[in-house]
């Protein structure tokens, strides 16, 4: 700029303003990395994070805080236990039951998936892989209903069986959705809420259906 070059600052002019940087003090665990842990430190505190979410799911909150540090370890145990237990084929039978593991595996995931991304498009304040993983730690419940339905039918399969089998798997139905819909509805605007519970209310009725009318070989 040359029309800049005759221009002189006069030197008696003060400057104001603070120019240095501030500095925060840094706490101990700011410099502390997972990284130099015990192997074991680091599976105990996955296991602690883990059983804080199992028990979220059992007392539900509408708060997402247990849920910011999102995992798939949960749902991905349970998905495999409710597929393995849905199974019903005997070690001697013709059908092995490998297309009812594929096919409860297929249907839990992808229908969360379908659900996720359903509450994402409507506006839903909770990231993609929290309202994954919400979803899927939901299924506990569901879980432990076929675990009871399968010691029933040991007994028997008679009328009795089917209506304790009933009850059992209308309450976890409800206590499956009523906990999922505890984090999902409530992170959607108040004019949206029946889009994203009327979803997930058919996803955990599948699932409760599948177990209801299950039936070992």
């Amino acid at each position: 700029f040359p029309g800049l070059a005759d221009v002189s600052i006069p030197q008696d002019i003060p400057v104001e303003g603070e120019i240095t940087v501030p500095v925060g003090s840094h706490s101990p665990e700011e410099d502390y990395s997972t990284l130099d842990e015990p192997v074991k430190d680091t599976i105990m505190r996955d296991l602690k994070a883990v059983g804080k979410k199992f028990v979220h799911v059992m007392y539900p909150k509408k708060s997402s805080a247990l849920l910011r540090d999102w995992d798939l370890w949960g749902p991905l145990v349970l998905c495999v236990s409710l597929a393995l237990m849905l199974q019903g084929g005997s070690a001697d039978s013709k059908d092995d039951g490998g297309p009812q593991f594929a096919e409860v595996f297929v249907i839990i995931w992808f229908g969360a998936v379908v659900i996720t991304l359903n509450s994402k498009l409507l506006g839903g304040t909770i990231s993609f892989f929290q309202s994954l993983c919400v979803l899927g730690y939901c299924v506990m419940p569901l879980t432990v209903a076929m675990l009871v339905c399968r010691l029933v039918l040991l007994a028997g399969a008679g009328t009795v069986s089917f209506i304790i089998r009933l009850i059992v798997v209308g309450a976890m139905f409800g206590w499956s959705t009523l906990a999922s819909t505890a984090f999902l509805a409530d992170s959607q605007p108040p004019n949206r809420k029946a889009l994203v519970v009327y979803p997930i209310f058919l996803f955990y009725f599948v699932i409760s259906w599948m177990i209801l009318t299950f039936t070992p070989q």
